[in-house]
């Protein structure tokens, strides 16, 4: 089995050292590839921080990883030694369940049912370790082809980030003739105000501070609104068809509710870790939606990095080394990073 070098935490604390792990060789239906960039998701967090349930310690973070296949197995049809990959927010699944079969293996339904990236238990026994490593196995199903025209860093926290916005933004139809307010400028947010912007839609941005506000426009929004001003902000109230909240913090639901047309949806990706309350009378006033939406399934996710290939969507990123994980979380947290860290492995 390879052993590669990989960076873990043992407790909630979240202190990263650097380690060794193992990898399984490929099977006959697996790639096994050498990991190039991983992203820091605000998912990684939560979950190293124990502030979504227990974690398996100790713990390889990591599910928006790219890297280059080197070994296949014999059976592998869909990729070649050489071939740009990446993988997402989950590995395996039943497959056969009526969720595999429609493309959302993020909700298989039977044993194994899914399995994560990390912080799970694979079908041989042992617990999954994530991109924060310099290699990792996978069933070939289960990995995404990175098109040429994205940079390469920049190809990574598409596999999170890029499908967790393009998701709810395609199936509640934004596009032209709605107008689109994406929620928070930061990691998530930004790369929302680009998709919907390509996808045609008129999109606004509501940030914390105007601190942004350059970026917000070059990326294709038409205005930009701030919390800290709340007079400006009751000018939208009445003509948004779709909101995308990406922040991780509670918010007053019922006020961003009163921003939506009749008939408009609020979907929030952002999933505080404290409950939320609102009046059900936000609802039925002007039949509005509460929704939420969580990543995508393989399908979906090859098609959020077909389309910003196409389209020219590529996420903000800040490189960093290995050594540098434990402080680039508390800054992440502490809102000091302006969009997404990527860790570069080969400084492992």
């Amino acid at each position: 089995m390879p052993e590669v070098l990989a960076y873990a935490t043992d407790d909630h604390n979240a202190q990263f050292y650097r380690t060794t792990i193992s990898r399984r060789e490929p099977g006959p239906t697996e790639i096994y590839f050498e990991i190039k960039y991983a992203g820091i998701c605000h998912s990684d967090i939560h979950t190293a921080r124990a502030e979504w349930g227990p974690a398996i310690y100790p713990l390889v973070p990591g599910h928006e990883i790219v890297g280059i296949v080197a070994k296949i197995g014999d059976q592998v049809t869909k990729f070649k030694v050489g071939d740009k990959v990446g993988i997402g927010c989950f590995v395996d699944s039943c497959g056969e369940c009526e969720q595999c079969k429609a493309g959302h293996e993020q909700f298989c339904t039977t044993t194994p049912r899914t399995i994560w990236t990390y912080n799970s238990i694979g079908r041989d026994g042992r617990p999954t370790y994530g991109g924060y490593s310099q290699a990792i196995t996978v069933e070939q199903d289960y990995a995404i082809r990175i098109p040429e025209e994205i940079a390469f860093e920049k190809a990574a926290p598409l596999l999170c980030a890029g499908v967790t916005l393009y998701s709810p933004l395609k199936r509640w139809g934004a596009g032209p003739g709605k107008k689109v307010a994406i929620i928070g400028m930061g990691g998530l947010g930004h790369v929302g105000v680009q998709i919907a912007a390509k996808m045609g839609a008129e999109v606004v941005v509501i940030s914390q501070t105007m601190s942004k506000k350059d970026d917000g426009l070059r990326f294709g929004a038409s205005d930009y609104f701030a919390n800290s001003e709340p007079e400006r902000i009751k000018e939208l109230r009445g003509t948004l068809d779709l909101m995308v909240s990406t922040v991780a913090a509670v918010a007053d639901l019922d006020a961003m509710l009163r921003l939506l047309k009749p008939g408009g949806v609020l979907v929030d990706v952002g999933l505080p870790e404290h409950a939320s309350t609102l009046r059900l009378s936000s609802l039925t006033t002007g039949n509005k939606v509460l929704a939420g939406s969580q990543i995508g399934g393989i399908p979906e996710t090859q098609e959020v990095l077909d389309f910003c290939a196409t389209h020219g969507v590529a996420p903000q990123v800040e490189i960093i080394s290995g050594d540098q994980i434990t402080d680039a979380y508390d800054k992440v947290v502490h809102s000091k990073v302006r969009y997404r860290y990527v860790i570069d492995t080969s400084t492992f």
